[in-house]
Formats: C-alpha cells, structure tokens, sequence
C-alpha cells in the first residue's frame, strides 16, 4: 500500500497547518471555549471558505470530494490546535450519514459543505456503554408519520445543530442489529427537549429527550430498519477521523514537552540533557508514530470497499491512538511537573481531549477485543 500524500493532499495539509498556527492560538481558543456558544461563527465560515466543511462531499454538491486520508488531515490539524469548533459531529458523523441516506438526504450536502448547516447525531443511550445496536428509543409508525419516544445522551453539537440524525427502533429487540432506523429532525421539532452542558474537553453537548416527537417518512435517512450498516460504516469513520486527531493532539503534546524539556534546569543544566528523560521523549515519539501508521492505513481502507477490512483498520487506528495518547498525555503532564494539570498550560486541555478521544465509539480494551472478533471471523 502507497501510503505518499498525492499533491492536493500535501497542499490541502499546507493549508490546515498554516490557517490554524496563524488563527488558532491557544489563547483564541480559550476565548472561544468561555463564550455562550463554545464555538466561533468567524472560524466556521473559514473553513467553508476553505473547502474543509465540504470534505467527502462531490464537487457536484459543491463539496471538495476526497474521502477518508483528507479528513484525516484535518483532523490531525484539529487535534493539533484542539479546535472546539463542530466539524466531527457535522462533517465526520452527519455528512457521513447524509451521503448514505439517499438522494433527498443528499439534498442538504451543498448547504452543509457552505457552512449553513450543522448537525449532530443522537445514537447513544445510557445503558448502550459501546454497543452500536443498543437502541431502546421506539419509532411508532401511524400512516405517513413516526413518533419518536426516547432519550439519547451525549450528542455532540445538538445545542446549536439545526437539524439532529435520531437513531430509533422500529422494530426488533433493543439490541438488534436488525430494526434500527435513523432520522432527522429539525432541533425546533415540537416533543424534542435539550439539556445542553460544557464537556470536559471543552466541547459542547446535550442529552436529548424524545416526548412523542412526530415526523414524516420523508424524514428517515437511507431504508427503514436498516440505520444499523449505516451507522457502522459510519463508526469507522468516526474511529479513524478521533485517531487522525489524537495523533494530532500527540504531535503538539511531544513539541511542548520537548521546548520544555529544554528550557527547564536542575542543577545548572537543561533537564533535557537527562538520557532517561530523553528515553521517555522517544517513547512518547514512537506511540505517536505507531498511531500515525495505523491512521494511514485505515483512512486509505474507509475507500476500501471491504467493509470488514475496513472495520479491522478502523479498529486498530482507535486501540494504537486510545493507548498511544494515554502514554503520551500522562507523560506530558508528569514531565511538566505540577504544572502539567494546571489551566494555565496547554499541556493539561491536550490530556483532557485524549481521555475523551479515547472513550468515544468505544474505548481501546473495547477495540481490541473487537479487532480479535473480526480477525476470528467472530463479528
């Protein structure tokens, strides 16, 4: 496998590292991060401007194209400058969504790609802990129309996205495969209440509540019953699009304990001159790279076709990022001392973005046992 970035993708990785060093400084982002929305206006129109928020979507939609390695390398940007702007839960899990849900869900791909529209996605649910197919929300179909009755948590962005993918059960037992259809719901939807709260990352989300929410089947994203293939394909974009941004979050994390380490003397020397804090650097840059590799294989394989070639490299991209990020998180802050945890270093909002990376669609222990299933044939 040919793993060299074609020339749009080392411009398109030009233009992430330069626009957010010139525009993102962690200070922004701690402005950004304190205001009412959580997320700036400005920035986002940026990235429309940019092509980024058109990733994945046709030219013909007025989208970018490209697939899974260039939202890898936004991604990676993101992790890099922990950008707290809605581009996973709009681009990543609702444009993924959209392009899957058939022709007048597709409809809606030049708004998204324009910067008009957000998303977010409600599936997960409090008893579900990482089952995909864990849905207890009903869909009650009358005629033309279901009503909704549930409640979802955590769904990235759904404070501020205007139309929200609802993931229900149709039919089948709360944990089938089979029976799961997704929709999508303007936020203003009558029944549809938000409890919206900061995440400890920085990030905004709310947990939804479904009181007999009532849409059309015109509504439903791709076939009826069948929102479960569409959400694991989706998954595992979602796993490799966290790892390409933990990788990111790595990458800045090693620079600043490296400038640091540098910096910082003990006994009349740079403590950066001590092998064994030069051993732990090296192992922090090995994790790091190890992650990286694991990336690229698995943003080629999303353009695959093999959906359980794919499923293994998705997996495996989310255990080397859940476990390289966890080596090199806690490393960063123990190097830095005291300092490492305090709000005033970066180092600190870096670990706290890991820890969340690593637990979202499931934690590394959880994809590592999904990684043996596939490769026995088990799943």
């Amino acid at each position: 496998m040919d793993l060299t970035p074609t020339e749009e993708q080392q411009l398109l990785a030009d233009s992430v590292a330069r626009f957010l060093a010139k525009e993102y400084s962690f200070e922004k982002r701690r402005k950004i991060v304190a205001s009412e929305k959580g997320f700036s206006r400005d920035i986002w129109a940026q990235f429309a401007e940019l092509g980024w928020l058109g990733i994945g979507t046709p030219e013909s939609a007025g989208g970018l194209g490209g697939g899974g390695v260039e939202l890898s390398i936004v991604m990676e940007g993101i992790g890099r400058h922990i950008v707290v702007e809605p581009y996973f839960p709009t681009v990543v899990l609702g444009g993924s969504l959209l392009r899957r849900g058939g022709a007048k869900m597709a409809a809606h791909l030049p708004a998204l790609a324009a910067g008009r529209l957000q998303l977010a996605l409600a599936h997960m649910e409090a008893k579900a802990r990482f089952n995909l197919a864990h849905v207890e929300t009903r869909a009650a179909r009358d005629g033309g129309t279901f009503t909704l009755t549930g409640h979802k948590a955590v769904a990235l962005n759904a404070q501020h996205a205007d139309d929200i993918v609802v993931s229900a059960r149709s039919g089948g037992a709360i944990a089938d495969e089979k029976g799961i259809t997704l929709f999508l719901v303007p936020k203003d939807t009558p029944g549809l209440g938000l409890t919206p709260y900061r995440t400890v990352d920085g990030l905004r989300a709310a947990d939804v509540t479904l009181d007999k929410v009532v849409v059309e089947a015109g509504s439903i994203l791709g076939d009826l019953d069948g929102g479960f293939a569409q959400l694991a394909h989706t998954r595992d974009e979602a796993l490799v699009a966290l790892a390409a941004e933990a990788v990111g979050a790595m990458h800045a994390l090693i620079d600043a304990t490296r400038d640091y380490l540098k910096t910082r003397k003990q006994f009349g020397v740079p403590i950066g001159s001590f092998q064994v804090l030069q051993h732990r650097l090296v192992d922090m840059f090995m994790a790091q790279e190890l992650a990286r590799s694991t990336v690229a294989v698995a943003a080629r394989a999303l353009e695959d076709g093999d959906a359980h070639y794919r499923a293994q490299a998705a997996a495996a991209a989310k255990v080397q990022a859940g476990r390289g990020g966890r080596l090199v998180g806690q490393e960063a802050v123990q190097l830095h001392g005291g300092m490492g945890m305090t709000d005033e270093l970066a180092v600190g909002h870096y670990f706290k973005r890991l820890a969340a990376i690593d637990v979202q669609f499931g934690n590394a222990d959880y994809h590592e046992r999904h990684y043996a299933e596939l490769s026995s044939g088990a799943a």
